[in-house]
Formats: C-alpha cells, sequence, structure tokens
C-alpha cells in the first residue's frame, strides 16, 4: 500500500471485487518532487482478460437492473466522492502535479457531478413513440455490453468519470485502465464504488502501461465498447485492434486549437481567455495554443499578454497561492523543450519563456509565448501539450477563418469579438467540435463533446453518450391482432 498525506491507497488491480496483484510493479513518481510515491501492480495480458471476465459475468444482472437502482447507486458513488473529496484532490495533486485549489473548487465536485447528472440523465432518458402506417415504432436504449475505458492523464478522475458515469448509468459494465503516470485515484474510486454499494464485477480497474496490458484489453472479442482519451498514433493502434471485432469506438484526440481576437474584442477580456490557456501547465487538450490576432490590436495585445502573464505564479502546486504547478513527467518535458528549442532554431521568437524554470529545477517549465512563427512550422502544427503558444496574426475575417482551419486537429476553438453578427458567420465556418465565444471551458455535460478530423470520432454527453454506450433498438408493432 501506498500513502500520500494520510490518504493509504491499495496499488492492486481492482478485478470482479477483489484486490489482484502482479508479479511486476511500476514506479508512480511525483511531479513535484521526484519522489516515488507508490509501486503499483503492472498489469499484462493475464490482468486484461481477467478483467473482461470478470466484468462480462457481471453484465447480465447489472444490464436487468432497474434504471432507478442504477441512477440511486450513482449517486452513492457522488456522495462517497464528496466525502473523500479533499483525500482524491491531494492525492491527484501529488501524483499529477496540477494545482491543489483547482481540485479542490472544480475538479473533484466535478467529478461527483458527472455521476449525478448521468444518473438523473438516466431517469429521463426516452424518445417519443410514433406510428408509421398505423404501426407504433418505440425506440429503446438497451445495455451494450463491458466498456474498456482507457483515460490520459493530465485529469485523471474528471476525464474518466466523464466515461465511467455513463457507461454504468447505461448498465454497461467497465473495465478501466488508467493513465500509468497518474493512477491513483482509479483505485481510490474503486473503494468508493465498494462503499456505495456498486456489485462485485461491474468497475475494475488494471494498471499498466498500454501497449502491456491496454493492447490486450482493446483486442478482447468480449469488449463491446472502447472509449479513449489520448494522442493519435495511440488511437490509430486502439482503432486496428477494435476494427478486428468491429468494437465500436469513441476517440477524444490530440488539439491545436485557435483562439482568434478581432479588433473589436474586449482586450482585457481577450488577454485574459489568452493568459488562460496555461492553465495546469498547459496540459489541456483543449487550449487555444495558437493566438490568432487582428495585425491592428496585435502589438497592444501582446503588450497586456506578457504584463499579465508575468503575475502568474509558478512552483509547488500544493500552495493554493501557486497558478502554475509542474509538468507531468521527465520524458514530457523533454518533449515540450524539444518543440520549443526546434522552434528557436528555425527563427520563432520567444517573447516570454523558452525553456525550463531552473529557479525552481525539475519539471517546471516557463510559460512561453512565440511570434515570429511560419504558417508550415511545426510549432503551429503540432500538439505541444505544454505552456507554449504561438502568436501570429491576420488582417481579414476570411484570413482568420483559413488560419484557424489549416491544421489537421479540429477540437476546439475561442473567439474574442464585441460583434453578435461576426461571431455567429465565424463560428458557422470553424472546423471544431467546441466553439466558445468570449468564453473558455464551460462545459455542460448534455452538450456533446468531441472533435473533428484528427481530434476525435464521435460525440458523447447527453443523449449522445447513450447512444454510444447502449444498443439503440426500434421496435414495431402492428396495431390489432391482441388476443383478450
Amino acid at each position: 500500500m501506498a500513502t500520500v498525506g494520510d490518504v493509504t491507497i491499495q496499488e492492486d488491480h481492482w478485478i470482479g471485487g477483489e484486490r489482484v496483484s502482479s508479479p511486476a510493479t511500476f514506479d508512480d513518481v511525483s511531479p513535484i518532487d521526484g519522489q516515488v510515491i507508490a509501486r503499483v501492480a503492472r498489469g499484462g495480458a493475464k490482468e486484461a482478460d481477467e478483467a473482461v471476465r470478470a466484468a462480462t459475468k457481471a453484465f447480465p444482472a447489472w444490464a436487468r437492473t432497474s434504471r432507478e437502482e442504477r441512477a440511486r447507486l450513482l449517486h452513492a458513488i457522488a456522495d462517497g466522492v464528496e466525502k473523500r473529496l479533499d483525500q482524491l484532490a491531494i492525492v491527484e495533486t501529488t501524483d499529477n502535479g496540477a494545482l491543489l485549489r483547482s481540485h479542490l473548487r472544480g475538479v473533484m465536485p466535478r467529478v461527483a457531478h458527472n455521476f449525478r447528472f448521468f444518473a438523473d440523465w438516466l431517469l429521463g432518458l426516452g424518445h417519443d413513440d410514433f406510428e408509421t402506417r398505423g404501426h407504433r415504432n418505440h425506440v429503446s436504449w438497451d445495455p451494450a455490453g463491458v466498456c474498456a475505458l482507457i483515460t490520459p492523464w493530465n485529469a485523471p478522475l474528471m476525464l474518466a468519470t466523464w466515461k465511467i458515469a455513463p457507461a454504468l448509468a447505461a448498465g454497461d459494465t467497465v473495465v478501466l485502465k488508467p493513465a500509468e503516470w497518474s493512477p491513483l485515484t482509479a483505485s481510490l474510486l474503486a473503494e468508493i464504488t465498494v462503499e456505495a454499494g456498486l456489485p462485485n464485477g461491474v468497475f475494475n480497474v488494471i494498471q499498466g502501461y498500454g501497449e502491456e496490458v491496454g493492447a490486450p484489453l482493446v483486442a478482447n472479442p468480449d469488449v463491446r465498447r472502447i472509449s479513449f482519451t489520448g494522442s493519435v498514433p495511440t488511437a490509430r493502434h486502439i482503432a486496428r485492434a477494435a476494427a478486428a471485432n468491429l468494437t465500436p469506438l469513441s476517440l477524444e484526440l490530440g488539439g491545436k486549437s485557435p483562439l482568434i481576437v478581432f479588433a473589436d474584442a474586449d482586450l482585457d477580456l481577450a488577454v485574459n481567455l489568452a493568459v488562460e490557456q496555461y492553465d495546469n501547465a498547459g496540459q489541456v487538450c483543449l487550449a487555444g495554443t495558437r493566438l490568432l490576432v487582428e495585425e491592428s490590436i496585435a502589438a497592444e495585445f501582446t503588450e497586456r499578454f506578457v504584463a499579465k502573464a508575468a503575475t502568474l505564479r509558478q512552483g509547488d502546486p500544493r500552495d493554493l497561492a501557486t497558478d502554475i504547478g509542474p509538468n507531468i513527467h521527465r520524458e514530457h518535458v523533454e518533449r515540450i523543450d524539444g518543440f520549443v528549442q526546434r522552434a528557436i532554431a528555425a527563427g520563432a521568437t520567444p517573447v516570454i519563456g523558452g525553456g525550463p524554470n531552473t529557479d525552481l529545477g525539475g519539471l517546471y517549465y516557463r510559460p512561453t509565448l512565440f511570434t515570429g512563427v511560419a504558417a508550415d512550422s511545426e510549432i503551429v502544427n503540432e500538439e505541444v501539450f505544454g505552456p507554449v503558444l504561438t502568436l501570429q496574426t491576420f488582417r481579414t475575417e476570411e484570413e482568420a477563418v483559413e488560419m484557424a482551419n489549416s491544421t489537421k486537429f479540429g477540437l476546439a476553438a475561442t473567439l474574442a469579438t464585441g460583434s453578435r453578427e461576426r461571431a455567429d458567420r465565424v463560428t458557422e465556418r470553424l472546423v471544431a467540435g467546441t466553439v466558445w465565444v468570449n468564453c473558455f471551458f464551460v462545459r455542460d455535460l448534455q452538450a456533446p463533446f468531441g472533435g473533428a478530423r484528427q481530434s476525435g470520432v464521435g460525440r458523447e454527453g447527453g443523449d449522445w453518450s447513450f447512444d454510444f454506450y447502449c444498443d439503440v433498438k426500434n421496435t414495431v408493432t402492428a396495431p390489432g391482432g391482441w388476443n383478450g
């Protein structure tokens, strides 16, 4: 067992209602200080198979469980999250380096909300019956089976429960594979589901590396749904494995989102939105990392941006006054710095930042803003997933839209303008799954969520989640013909 503060965490898998060990383990290292905080069971094909078998065994009874009982249990899980909110927050901060204040005030309350939302949405799920030449059509949502859920490290529990909650609500059973760089809150969630009364085998957690345990999990023919959040290269591997079994996929992948600032925008608002893109040390898939600013205001915007960014406090994420913590892992910091140094070598100018924060050492990377970037450069077109932004200018609305849509991604876009008419015109033409106008990261679970192009496949949220996690069935009944 591992201990973070006064929180004890089981390091083994959770399969079929039991803790299951593996012969091998891997070190879970805190990005805050580089200390090993846990030695986690390192699963493989054996554990993946055991978890799918446990979930398969539990599925028939869970699928027959009434909507009301499923909803009650999801609310009980939410109660357990709220009861242990402080523990979950400090464990996740220690595990992945995100701000403790964010976990306390927003992220962990949102975890509880995820369960409550889908519990309540389930009870209202339905479609009005309709007639076809006197025949009655009735639409129903049948549980699909075992779901393999593979989740990322940047917001481990919140992003996992975006998937877990609707899958359980739908009547499916779950095998969760959390990211190996931040696995600990998934283990705590398993304990919470037990306390809530969730039947054994309905929720399972297997830990380890993607190629060792994730690959056999998604290739298992008994898995009926796969939902993955992560990189495009990994998604391609998963898609190939799923294709062999025709397993339906939901993929939420990378982004290189634009933040477009027109000259008629509230400049203070626009600057605040831009600096907000450094949230979570830039490790946010939705972040508007490409600042596209109308040429006539670019100088003033840049000046105000630099002044605002200078107020950000970088340091220990457990300090509630900190604005930017460390990046997740040494490998990832090296990747970020590789992008930055190649951009500098290619002629880009770092207005701020441009390297690690040597005052702090470790995994802290200075917030960076580049100007003088070429439209076809790597730094403009590839996802860095760190505190690195680029600034480009445009002269016309047409040029702004063309630049915004110029990458292979299409996850999100943010627009700052004082004109409602312009907002309507531009948003209609942007290639993105989500567009924010004069705001950022306002997320309602009843809205569709997903990406276009290489940013993903499918949508989740509200009815879209149940459409994915269920087999949607239409029953057509002829009129009359009944005995009695």
